[in-house]
């Protein structure tokens, strides 16, 4: 299976995030792709208190990690109902920091009003080049998944 974002990996988000919300009511979902083609999916967690919610790639992020396996795409889906849309949503920038684990080239979606589907695959490099954590290496490249626990 193609380890790459494709419609497939938005499908599974939105599939996701029509089985937790109702369609009439707002909502998000993500979905990441791992290495081996399998797709991983997540929602956000919601709470009274806002400061312990969670984004809705970092279920399937951990679950990634727990399994120790290589993340190679990531979306994330946002449901607006008062505007009848379906938003794609870059991954933030904790959101980003998570995925930079498995390197500079997972791929992201981003939203691209020119595309047909309203989206367009950017890898993690494009959508932050000049990543911090690269200033700790030897090169200037991205560290790897090991250094990040050293």
């Amino acid at each position: 299976m193609d380890p790459h974002l494709d419609q497939r990996l938005v499908d599974a988000a939105l599939a996701q995030l029509d089985r937790r919300w109702p369609a009439d009511e707002p909502g998000g979902a993500a979905a990441l792709r791992l290495e081996d083609g399998e797709i991983l999916t997540s929602v956000g967690l919601d709470n009274l208190n806002g400061g312990v919610s969670l984004c809705h790639e970092t279920g399937a992020i951990c679950q990634a990690y727990t399994l120790d396996r290589r993340v190679t795409a990531s979306v994330c889906v946002c449901r607006v109902p008062e505007r009848d849309q379906v938003l794609i949503l870059p991954p933030c920038g904790i959101c980003q920091e998570r995925l930079a684990l498995w390197g500079p080239e997972v791929q992201v979606a981003v939203p691209d009003a020119d595309s047909a589907q309203g989206w367009r695959a950017r890898t993690l490099r494009d959508v932050n080049p000049y990543y911090w954590g690269a200033q700790f290496t030897e090169d200037g490249t991205w560290p790897s998944l090991e250094s990040h626990s050293e």
